[in-house]
């Protein structure tokens, strides 16, 4: 696959590059890389693998665009909410590069298709923020001997690494299994500063040309871990485990699955969220507990209701036993995401009276407003 007169112009500063050249950047051309996720992590990726003449960019998102992700989604506008974010990532990354190929697949990767969808592709970036996908995303990778690059960010801190159950350990011989599904809050729930996913981002497209190019040294047995506080990189060596079950000496996986236990608590859906409306006949009448899963500081700054307990939704899980599963409670958060979590694990618990305020107080106080007019 030649370049053209055109590709030759645009890479110029690679083809004079030890390492890149007329070949390597041939090899480019060639290339078909599939990014899982088109948020924080897949933004800095496809936007910098698409600047350096990657042939074709899979890019897989079942989601829609937020204007709460634009913090930190940089392949997204203010007027592409509500648009599929692989259709938004597409426009974005044509307009950046035409001569590339982009691929949406506004689907969300599962064990049913992850071999379909993965099929055909040199290397696959993972920037999802979940652990479902992460994990079959790892398999699927391993028992098809594509490399993985692999990235993660929750509040300040960072982590990435290339996963290669060929040459070195997998992601499961570092994790063997998935942790309590309420034990690691989401981004949406616990923060994210938004310069992070840029700099995990950038370091997952280096690595991942690194694959592609075939030069230097790639990330296989380390994990790079980031404070963006202090400002510190540390390398922490991982070698591959003898008891992993995916790529160990007596392998137990050797087909996809889905990790059922988290898409019960935070996919499945429940009947277990609570009207503004409601919230507020049952506040009248006396005969409700509120609880703000808020974090200590937003609630001394802002209670929320008069008299609500405050229980932070990061030591939720090891606390609710504090609550009365035979009174009625409500949980709030600003905008429910986090509500709407503790009270899935009230209701696992047998906490049948336990609800969550859909919306948070964002719609309870906007509710307020258009109820008086």
């Amino acid at each position: 696959m030649p370049l053209s007169i055109d590709d030759e112009y645009r890479y110029s500063r690679h083809l004079v590059l030890p390492g890149v050249g007329m070949a390597g950047q041939e090899r480019l051309k060639r290339a078909r890389v599939l990014i899982v996720g088109a948020g924080g992590l897949g933004s800095p990726v496809a936007l910098y693998l698409a600047a350096a003449g990657v042939g074709t960019i899979g890019i897989a998102d079942a989601d829609v665009v937020d204007v709460s992700n634009l913090q930190r989604q940089i392949l997204h506008r203010t007027a592409d909410a509500g648009r599929l974010k692989v259709e938004s990532a597409a426009e974005t990354l044509r307009a950046l590069n035409p001569l590339v190929t982009v691929q949406p697949i506004p689907q969300r990767i599962v064990a049913a298709n992850a071999r379909e969808l993965l099929a055909g592709y040199d290397v696959v970036v993972d920037g999802t923020d979940n652990f479902p996908t992460r994990y079959l995303l790892n398999d699927a990778c391993a028992l098809l001997g594509v490399p993985l690059v692999f990235g993660s960010i929750f509040r300040f801190e960072g982590q990435a690494a290339v996963f290669d159950a060929r040459r070195g350990p997998c992601y499961r011989c570092l994790f063997p299994e998935p942790p309590p599904p309420e034990s690691v809050p989401s981004c949406a729930e616990g923060g994210v500063l938004g310069v992070l996913p840029g700099m995990i981002g950038a370091f997952q497209a280096n690595e991942t040309l690194k694959l592609l190019l075939d030069v230097g040294e790639p990330y296989i047995g380390r994990l790079l871990m980031l404070d963006a506080l202090s400002g510190q990189f540390r390398s922490l060596t991982i070698t591959k485990y003898a008891g992993c079950p995916l790529c160990g000496e007596a392998p137990t996986i050797t087909a996809l699955a889905d990790l059922e236990e988290y898409c019960t608590i935070e996919e499945a859906g429940g009947d277990w969220e609570m009207l503004p409306e409601e919230l507020h006949a049952r506040l009248c009448a006396g005969a409700v507990r509120l609880v703000d899963v808020r974090e200590s500081w937003e609630h001394e700054e802002d209670p929320g209701f008069p008299g609500a307990g405050n229980l932070p939704y990061p030591v939720f899980a090891r606390r609710m036993t504090e609550l009365d599963s035979a009174e009625e409670t409500v949980l709030f958060c600003s905008a429910g995401a986090r509500s709407w979590q503790a009270a899935a694990l009230l209701r696992r618990a047998g906490f049948t009276r336990a609800w969550s305020l859909r919306g948070g107080l964002h719609a309870y106080r906007a509710w307020r407003v258009t109820s008086r007019e």
